[in-house]
């Protein structure tokens, strides 16, 4: 299956200018659900289309979309930048990967939980702010290994860089707050041919949301 990388620009001309504060709000919650729904402009051609692609905001009106299809010509935007995704790996191969992911796990329970969430919640109550980002990382490296054994690579390194909690606004307000991790690393491939199918599919929850895409590139 061929899948396409495409950069993505807001026009911010004099045409678009009095809509910025909708289409980019500064309020995080508010950002993700309307660009959720830019996003949707260059892909939804039909009232019964899947969704079928992955994206993640760069700040300031920038996208990455990794997508089944080309993005459309939308007057909202410049004109996108597409090229074929199709990386070709081999076993041994080391990558650096970046990801924005909402990482969870299924307790014995049944009851599905945010790693980081759940493991600040446990934590002393004055050790949370101190001990989040640490957390974050360690919780983190973990489930990115536990990705890493279904989705053929194993993990060299992880650093959790941010770690929020948000939640939709406008017609979803009030759904329950989500984590999103930000995560830098290094990885080894060791299926090449499993790593680059869940690539396209993306890693973690909240995908309609900017969760999942992972970036790469060559290192040594």
């Amino acid at each position: 299956m061929t899948l396409y990388l495409s950069r993505l620009r807001l026009d911010r001309g004099a045409g678009n200018a009095a809509l910025q504060g909708l289409l980019d709000p500064t309020e995080a919650g508010r950002a993700m659900d309307a660009h959720h729904r830019l996003i949707w402009t260059l892909f939804a051609d039909g009232a019964e289309r899947r969704r079928d692609f992955l994206w993640r905001s760069e700040g300031q009106g920038r996208f990455l979309v990794l997508s089944e299809r080309p993005p459309v010509p939308h007057p909202l935007f410049e004109t996108p930048e597409v090229k074929e995704f199709a990386p070709v790996l081999a076993s041994g191969d080391r990558l650096g990967v970046v990801l924005r992911a909402n990482a969870t796990r299924q307790k014995r329970s049944g009851e599905r939980v945010d790693v980081v969430m759940d493991a600040i919640h446990a934590l002393p109550e004055g050790a949370r702010a101190p001990e989040r980002m640490e957390a974050a990382s360690r919780e983190g490296r973990a489930w990115l290994e536990r990705q890493g054994e279904k989705a053929g690579f194993r993990v060299l390194s992880a650093l959790a860089e941010d770690y929020s909690t948000e939640g939709p606004s406008g017609p979803r307000k009030g759904q329950p707050r989500f984590g999103i991790l930000d995560l830098s690393g290094r990885i080894e491939v060791t299926d090449p041919d499993a790593f680059v199918a869940q690539l396209g599919r993306g890693f973690g929850r909240a995908k309609a949301f900017g969760c999942g895409l992972m970036l790469i590139r060559r290192t040594t």
